[in-house]
């Protein structure tokens, strides 16, 4: 289990659970310690004659190095042993490294995942993936044990990492349209708590809006998802748009967005907490802030 973050810790506990064998890799002693010493520090420290390896790491670049460069795990997998991929990345970068799988005699699955935090840890990611036949059966038991939901997109690695992208354009989008619905809430003197409860109840519903628009109501701005992923994440949503000559307006204002949470130094906070940035220009006070209302801390939220 490649990264142990968020997902990636979550994943890995989900897996010991459903008895793998499991050992984590990830950079961070932190991590590493969260995780128990079922932990490395390096692919290359894993044991010779892994059966899979489950990358849930930022980016392709991050992929690519835990994967295949000089410390990396495609050197401690079997043979005909299975790469499951779930970095979020361009389609183009996931062909790329599958081909690199290939090369060396490995199975890959481009198998991006949504469900966040609490998904991992109870095993019920949704898993969006394509691959060959061999790669999913090579892989169906780590499956099983991480996913509550896999979508199989076809036999072409790019197809599970074009499918995260459209995600992902909803996703930012929906963070950002509750922000600002929440920002004019404030502005207008409205109690929060009350907004969060009504519109939860009403048709202008979302599932982000739930669950963000918590985080901002109990005043903790921890990040469970960083408003950084979505400068990374948005900008992907452009770059397939603009190869598909197809204008994506919204998903363009909300990576600005996000941009500017980033500018005002909040990059690495929440990304509910892109609120902050209507926060700088009007001035209201958040929840739990000195003018706020009191932080929310009852399960509603």
């Amino acid at each position: 289990m490649i990264g142990l973050g968020s997902m990636g810790g979550g994943a890995a506990a989900s897996a010991l659970r459903a008895g793998l064998d499991v050992t984590g890799v990830d950079p961070s002693e932190a991590a590493r310690g969260a995780f128990g010493n079922r932990a490395v520090a390096r692919g290359a420290d894993l044991e010779e004659g892994q059966a899979a390896v489950l990358v849930l790491t930022v980016n392709a670049a991050q992929a690519r190095a835990a994967l295949f460069g000089e410390s990396g795990a495609a050197q401690r997998l079997a043979p005909g042993g299975v790469v499951v991929c779930s970095a979020t990345m361009a389609p183009a970068e996931a062909r790329l490294l599958a081909a690199e799988a290939a090369e060396r005699g490995l199975l890959y699955l481009d198998a991006p995942v949504s469900g966040g935090a609490v998904a991992a840890r109870e095993g019920r990611m949704t898993v969006m993936a394509s691959g060959s036949d061999a790669a999913f059966a090579a892989a169906r038991p780590l499956l099983d044990a991480v996913a509550g939901k896999v979508w199989s997109l076809g036999a072409e690695p790019g197809q599970g990492a074009a499918m995260k992208v459209v995600h992902q354009l909803l996703a930012g989008v929906h963070i950002a349209a509750a922000a600002e619905a929440m920002a004019l809430a404030l502005r207008a003197g409205l109690d929060p708590h009350t907004v969060y409860d009504v519109v939860n109840g009403a048709a202008g519903a979302s599932w982000m809006f739930k669950n963000r628009m918590a985080h901002v109501l109990a005043g903790d701005d921890t990040p469970l998802s960083a408003g950084d992923i979505f400068v990374k994440d948005l900008g992907l949503v452009e770059t397939m748009a603009r190869e598909a000559s197809l204008p994506v307006p919204l998903a363009a204002q909300a990576l600005q967005l996000f941009v500017a949470q980033r500018a005002i130094g909040q990059g690495g906070r929440d990304d509910a907490f892109v609120l902050r940035v209507w926060q700088a220009i009007a001035g209201f006070a958040l929840p739990g802030e000195e003018g706020g209302a009191a932080p929310r801390t009852d399960p509603q939220a």
